[in-house]
């Protein structure tokens, strides 16, 4: 099936859409890694809602929970990319492969500093 260019401005909209929550879909049903990060979202957003959190602390949350869940999303398209172009081991494809997985690693620790932030008050 080839791909064909839809030159109109609501309908190619509409099937941007379409491909955005089907890419969605496919990372929180075949990518460990988001499972795991979609599911501790869920959990902190139940969270938020039995603790009362504040509406600046849902806007600190939501973001926080985005930007793992998209600098995850990012990594794991570098990865299929890397992986497609040189199947086999590579020191530089290993080198960028770090380096989105570091991306990652940085948003996680931003995420884990907000969530102490907004949750270790209402423990204490």
């Amino acid at each position: 099936m080839a791909f064909q260019k839809d030159n109109s401005f609501f309908s190619g909209r509409l099937k941007s859409v379409n491909y955005a929550l089907k890419g969605a879909v496919k990372l929180i049903t075949t990518e460990h890694s988001i499972m795991v990060q979609f599911s501790i979202g869920v959990l902190l957003t139940v969270a938020g809602f039995i603790i009362g959190i504040t509406a600046t602390e849902w806007l600190f949350q939501t973001f926080a929970i985005g930007l793992v869940l998209s600098i995850e999303g990012l990594n794991t398209a570098i990865e299929k990319v890397a992986d497609f172009i040189h199947p086999d081991y590579h020191e530089r494809i290993g080198f960028i492969k770090d380096i989105a997985a570091g991306s990652v690693f940085f948003a996680a620790i931003t995420a884990i500093i907000i969530g102490l932030i907004i949750y270790v008050p209402h423990f204490i």
